[in-house]
C-alpha cells in the first residue's frame, strides 16, 4: 500500500494495539504488556490509534475495572500514540493501520489472527496481524532497527515503565 492523502508510508515500526491488546496490557502481566513494552522502550517505534480505538480500550478497562482508572489511561496513552483519523464504519484498529502506516497490528481476535483473513487483508494492504505473544516473541529490535532508523544498535532508548 502506498501512503495515500497525507497518510504515512508504511513501517514496520509502526504498529497497532487493538482494544483487547491495550486493555490486557494496563489490566493484565503477560504478552500484550510484553509486547507493547518492546514500543514503549524504543524512540524510533510508533504506537499508532485512533480515537475510536482508544474509545473502544476504555469502554473495555471502564468494564473490568473502573471509571477513573479507564479515564486516567486514556489520557496518558494519548499522549503516548500516534493519532489518525479514519471513517467512522470501519475497524478501529484495522482502519487505524490503514491510515496510520502501521505494518502491524496486536490482537486478540481469533477472527483477525487467522490465515483467512490475513489473505484477504494481504489484497488490500501491507499489514500482518498477530497475536501479542507471537509478537513479543519474534520482535527483533537490532534487525528493525538496521532496517528503520540505520546503523549501530544501542539498545532500548527508554524506560518501558517511565
Amino acid at each position: 500500500m502506498a501512503a495515500t492523502d497525507g497518510d504515512p508510508e508504511p513501517s514496520p515500526a509502526r504498529v497497532v494495539a487493538d482494544a483487547d491488546v491495550l486493555a490486557a496490557d494496563l489490566l493484565c502481566d503477560g504478552p500484550s504488556r510484553a509486547a507493547l513494552d518492546h514500543l514503549r522502550e524504543h524512540s524510533w517505534t510508533t504506537l499508532v490509534a485512533s480515537d475510536a480505538l482508544l474509545a473502544d480500550a476504555e469502554a473495555v478497562i471502564a468494564s473490568l475495572a473502573d471509571e477513573t482508572l479507564a479515564n486516567d489511561w486514556r489520557e496518558r496513552v494519548a499522549n503516548w500514540r500516534e493519532s489518525v483519523t479514519h471513517p467512522a464504519d470501519d475497524h478501529p484498529a484495522l482502519a487505524s493501520a490503514y491510515h496510520g502506516g502501521a505494518m502491524h497490528v496486536l490482537s486478540l481476535d481469533g477472527r483477525l489472527t487467522t490465515a483467512g483473513a490475513g489473505v484477504g487483508l494481504a489484497g488490500h494492504f501491507d499489514v500482518s496481524v498477530r497475536e501479542p505473544a507471537a509478537f513479543a516473541s519474534l520482535f527483533d529490535a537490532e534487525s528493525l532497527y538496521g532496517v528503520v532508523v540505520g546503523g549501530e544498535y544501542d539498545g532500548p532508548d527508554r524506560d518501558p515503565r517511565a
